[in-house]
């Protein structure tokens, strides 16, 4: 039986439902792996004393510990200070876990610490890793390279955590390039793609209908994820302005919001603009399947469940040559791969709804990334590292004690 400890900071719960679903996925597919035992640690960040009640008050009054979606959850909190740019993030986190860590393996001795992000994870999970004697891999997935990697405050620590690790995980070959550009050992960085459900994101027979149900008549473009400036929402929308009769919706919630509405109303596509929210992921496929292209113009990503999603639904994607984008795009029924600019992303948008290519052969292009074949190779990847022994980690453990 293989224990696995899976860390992440990154992971649903009743106030953010759709928070870290991918990562949710991946760990319900390791703990369904026959003799595999998995226990979660979703560690949740506030600050100190009346902020945390003025601006967290919800989080709360999560329960410590709960049955998530048939997944074990423990929700520990831990200390977050306002403006400190996460230089104590890692080190509040890892003295909020001790005593939890302690407990669990009184009645679960984990063999391995799997975290699924790369900071403030990383650098706990290899400082409790040392503890405990017992490996550790962490998991990259975009921000947590693309920001916290090079951040003054948090660059170090997430250097660190990545050599003394022992075996690290890129959702994408460019987030491993990435990786190894900042100094990270090659040697110890795996490709682990993400996955989608073939089963649930899959073409809808009659598109024109489907679009009907969201309230949408004509050609219609969908953009996926949170409304930050990172996303380019702004510029997909440029784009689609310059193309009388299509409307844009985008699925997702944020700080950009207002900005967003404001830049419609300036365009004159007030009308043409759908902002959904945060939609429900087990919504999403009716969403993607009703859309003629999905549009996303990210500056910097891993690789998008997003990009999968609309594809697995039979909807070609235009998108900014950001993180895998070439790993996903791969023929021209897929979509297309653009320069970061309204003109641009209008050309290609333009392109494919005149002459659109066939659901079947769009969909082709994410049938390779399955739920399963992640599964499998996260278990092979942790086996492993149990069977060589947590070298890194106890080289880490006598370094800190010498």
């Amino acid at each position: 039986m293989l224990r696995v400890l899976t860390l992440s900071t990154l992971f649903p719960d009743a106030t953010r439902p759709n928070f870290g679903v991918f990562v949710e996925r991946q760990t319900a597919g390791l703990a369904a792996t026959a003799d595999v035992s998995v226990r979660v640690v979703a560690p949740i960040g506030l600050p100190p004393g009346p902020l945390a009640l003025i601006h967290h008050r919800d989080k709360l009054t999560l329960p410590c510990r709960e049955l998530w979606r048939g997944l074990d959850v423990y929700r520990p909190r831990f200390l977050s200070v306002p403006g400190a740019r996460g230089r104590w993030h890692a080190r509040h986190l890892t003295g909020a876990l001790i005593p939890l860590l302690d407990a669990i393996r009184a009645d679960f001795p984990f063999d391995v610490i799997d975290a699924s992000f790369f900071f403030p994870d990383g650098p706990a999970a290899v400082a409790l890793g040392a503890r405990y004697g017992i490996p550790v891999s962490i998991k990259a997935r975009g921000a947590d390279i693309h920001h916290w990697g090079t951040a003054g405050a948090t660059g170090g620590q997430v250097l660190a955590a990545a050599q003394a690790a022992d075996g690290l995980l890129a959702v994408s070959a460019a987030m491993r390039a990435d990786m190894v550009a900042l100094g990270m050992p090659e040697d110890h960085i795996r490709v682990h793609h993400t996955g989608v459900d073939l089963d649930r994101f899959v073409p809808m027979a009659d598109r024109r209908s489907a679009k009907a149900t969201a309230g949408v008549d004509g050609p219609l473009v969908l953009s996926l994820g949170a409304l930050i400036p990172r996303k380019g929402h702004d510029i997909v929308l440029r784009a689609v302005a310059a193309l009388p009769g299509v409307a844009l919706a985008i699925a997702g919630e944020g700080s950009e919001r207002a900005g967003l509405l404001a830049l419609a109303s300036e365009l004159g596509m007030r009308d043409r603009l759908h902002l959904l929210g945060s939609v429900p992921h087990a919504d999403l496929p009716a969403f993607c399947a009703a859309a003629d292209v999905m549009a996303l113009a990210s500056a910097s990503e891993g690789l998008a469940n997003a990009w999968l999603e609309a594809l697995a639904c039979g909807t070609p994607i235009v998108i900014s040559d950001a993180g895998g984008a070439r790993e996903v795009v791969t023929t021209r029924s897929a979509g297309r791969i653009v320069a970061r600019s309204p003109a641009a992303f209008a050309t290609a948008i333009k392109a494919l709804l005149a002459d659109p290519p066939a659901p079947e052969a769009v969909r082709a292009a994410a049938t390779g990334f399955t739920w399963e074949a992640n599964s499998a190779a996260l278990v092979a990847h942790l086996r492993a590292l149990v069977d060589q022994g947590p070298r890194r980690a106890i080289r880490a453990r006598q370094a800190s004690s010498g």
